[in-house]
């Protein structure tokens, strides 16, 4: 492969199978350099009360708002599983995956809402916290069938995905 005077290496594929005639991207040129360009933006420290100011201005989502709306949303499932179906066993199998969902979230709002020392410690309690988090939820799944009579998958899954849906909004309530 040709160098170009910069030093960046560039393929070209004339193989039909490898490029797109039809796109008029026929051959293809395509930058084979993996170097970072350099970013001339000066790194700026922040005095404290700038520091303070900017904390200010940006919004945290407590974990335990998440957790308290995965929690409604849970109950809305289970009330709109008896209006549906009328069935306890799909009832109990909505209220056990919301269960299933509201449970490891908030042992990890636990974990994560206590004070760390350094950015290391909060990055591997966050990894602790969300590996029991999917622990529980797995082993919870595991034995649902044991622990609800007449399970309904369906309903269980449904209201599972609906909960954990919910974290989305939390991007939308950082807005406000």
């Amino acid at each position: 492969m040709p160098a170009s005077p910069a030093g960046n290496r560039r393929a070209t594929f004339a193989d039909p199978a490898l490029s797109c005639a039809a796109c008029g991207l026929w051959p293809v040129s395509i930058p084979m350099s993996f170097e970072d360009e350099a970013d001339d933006r000066a790194f700026k420290r922040l005095s404290a009360q700038e520091a303070n100011r900017l904390r200010g201005e940006l919004t945290m989502v407590s974990p335990w708002r998440v957790v308290l709306v995965q929690f409604v949303a849970g109950v809305l499932c289970v009330v709109l599983a008896w209006i549906w179906s009328g069935q306890s066993s799909v009832v109990w199998s909505a209220l056990y995956g919301a269960l299933a969902t509201v449970l490891p979230s908030a042992l990890m709002a636990r974990g994560m809402t206590r004070r760390v020392s350094s950015a290391v410690s909060a990055a591997a309690g966050f990894m602790f916290w969300e590996m029991l988090k999917i622990g529980v939820a797995i082993a919870m799944l595991v034995i649902a069938a044991r622990v609800v009579p007449d399970l309904s998958w369906p309903a269980l899954l449904l209201t599972m995905v609906v909960c954990i849906k919910v974290n989305w909004f939390a991007l939308l309530w950082r807005g406000r």
